[in-house]
């Protein structure tokens, strides 16, 4: 691409706030070309990609306004310890249905029995439900 086309493609991009087309058009141009995919093809593509990188910005700005002390997932979190905690009621409310009934999640316990992890493993895994609410 000449280089005055490039310049002015770049100032679009970035006027327009399109930085993952701005990052990886050229290499995914040439994948395409590769691949012998068309032009709407490889701009689907790279619209996927878009809206990939600004769901994981969304998720990344929403975890950072809820202040969390840490970002933690039901993933690694070790029931084992705590064997009088219900681990298929956690896993259930980690598939965030209470959310849409608008019900609330109360965690009691002693010390050191995980209340945190979880509520924080929770809040990561409802991430993408806010917008339904």
């Amino acid at each position: 691409m000449i280089e005055a086309p490039k310049i002015l493609l770049a100032h679009h991009l970035k006027t327009l706030k399109l930085p993952t087309f701005l990052r990886e058009h050229e290499k995914l141009a040439r994948q395409c070309a590769t691949e012998g995919l068309d032009h709407v093809q490889f701009l689907a593509r790279l619209v996927e990609l878009e809206l990939i990188d600004r769901e994981q910005r969304m998720v990344e700005r929403r975890i950072k306004a809820a202040k969390f002390p840490a970002t933690r997932s039901l993933d690694s979190f070790d029931f084992k310890p705590i064997p009088k905690l219900n681990k298929m009621q956690v896993l259930e409310r980690a598939r965030c249905e209470w959310i849409d009934r608008r019900e609330n999640v109360i965690a009691l316990g002693p010390s050191g029995t995980g209340k945190i992890h979880i509520a924080l493993g929770l809040g990561v895994q409802s991430r993408h439900l806010v917008d339904r609410i």
